[in-house]
């Protein structure tokens, strides 16, 4: 049986990839390490906690105490570290929580990692580790910084972050790097581009201008929505992080991307079509709707609202997944088309989970960030 660490286990990313492996692999043991902070719902995961492959602890991974404890009481074989600090405009507002969890909670799972792993050192002094360990790093594209008009970022290209942000996913990253040339530790970073799906929290563009639409609220774009992101579906991304979990090379980079490169202007308006279209296809769907009435002819472009421009906001993402493709022998499967689909129906049959998760905190944050829009 292989045991894995899951930090971030009930964020977006951290539990679409919990339901992956529990449904992909049999003879496994998932522990879920989460402090369920804003964007962590232990709802996310609450119908795969019925599963006795499942174990859910609450903890920060900045914690020696939380983490040595799991160590010490499962034998762990895999960490896929989702757990982190991810929203932009929230770096921009508070930098030094940022740093603390994604740079020195990444360290502190490291070193605990280190300790339980090691079972000596080798004749020229390294550490030597238990079979079949890994440690794997969890990533995104903008540690590469921004893009001009053409070319894709590859695992050679420099790192160069613009926000706060990608600054703590690179101090993170040049971390877990660091630990596996001093300390030869097991160690893969993957670098994914901009993931799509279920579970999203409703700050990102794609959840937010979905709740925003069922609410009859408009639909904040920031600048001139020019900027362009490479979109990857969420179960593909996880599709991925197995793969390199079980196959990469330890000590490599892959990058994961999804082929998809869209403005965000294109994707807010291919949402809006997209929702009116499902709509009026399907009756039981406006029930989501807040707005009364069956008419829906106010969903339409006209509810689109142009936002000052996030601070230093970067022009363009795209990543070339070649190394990860020829390698590995993954690829993303899901057309952009498809997904948002699969995403908009995802919300439109579970608003209860949106409402939940967007109580509290949430509501303060978006009337600061965007007012009465």
């Amino acid at each position: 049986m292989k045991n894995y660490l899951v930090t971030g286990g009930a964020g977006f990313i951290g539990a679409n990839f919990v339901k992956y492996l529990l449904k992909k692999h049999k003879d496994i043991q998932i522990i879920v390490l989460d402090d369920l902070t804003y964007a962590g719902n232990l709802g996310t995961i609450k119908e795969d906690l019925k599963d006795p492959r499942l174990v859910f602890v609450k903890g920060d991974i900045k914690n020696p105490k939380v983490v040595n404890g799991i160590f010490e009481k499962y034998p762990i074989d895999f960490v896929v570290n989702f757990a982190a600090e991810s929203h932009v405009d929230r770096s921009i507002e508070n930098p030094q929580v940022f740093l603390e969890t994604n740079i020195l909670g990444t360290q502190n799972l490291l070193d605990i990692a280190k300790k339980h792993w090691s079972t000596g050192k080798d004749e020229n002094g390294y550490p030597t580790y238990k079979d079949g360990v890994k440690y794997l790093q969890v990533s995104t594209d903008e540690v590469y910084g921004s893009l001009g008009a053409s070319g894709y970022f590859t695992e050679t290209t420099p790192l160069d972050p613009r926000s706060p942000y990608s600054a703590s996913k690179t101090g993170a990253d040049l971390i877990v790097k660091a630990y596996g040339e001093t300390y030869k530790m097991p160690i893969n970073i993957t670098r994914c581009s901009n993931n799509y799906g279920p579970y999203h929290f409703p700050e990102k563009l794609i959840p937010l201008i979905i709740k925003n639409i069922l609410e009859g609220k408009k639909l904040p774009v920031y600048g001139d929505g020019s900027n362009i992101r490479d979109w990857l579906y969420v179960e593909d991304h996880c599709k991925a992080i197995d793969t390199v979990v079980l196959n990469g090379k330890t000590g490599e980079v892959y990058n994961v991307g999804g082929h998809n490169e869209k403005k965000n202007i294109d994707i807010v308006k291919l949402t809006i079509s997209t929702i009116r279209k499902l709509l009026e296809e399907n009756k039981e769907y406006k029930k989501a709707l807040k707005k009364p009435g069956d008419d829906i002819s106010w969903i339409n472009d006209d509810l689109i609202t142009y936002v000052k421009d996030r601070l230093g906001h970067d022009q363009r993402y795209a990543i070339d997944p070649n190394k990860i493709t020829t390698e590995l022998g993954w690829y993303p499967e899901t057309k952009f088309e498809d997904g948002i689909v699969k995403t908009i129906r995802w919300y439109l049959e579970n608003q209860d989970w949106v409402e939940e998760v967007t109580s509290g905190d949430y509501q303060k944050y978006y009337q600061e960030m965007y007012g009465n829009r």
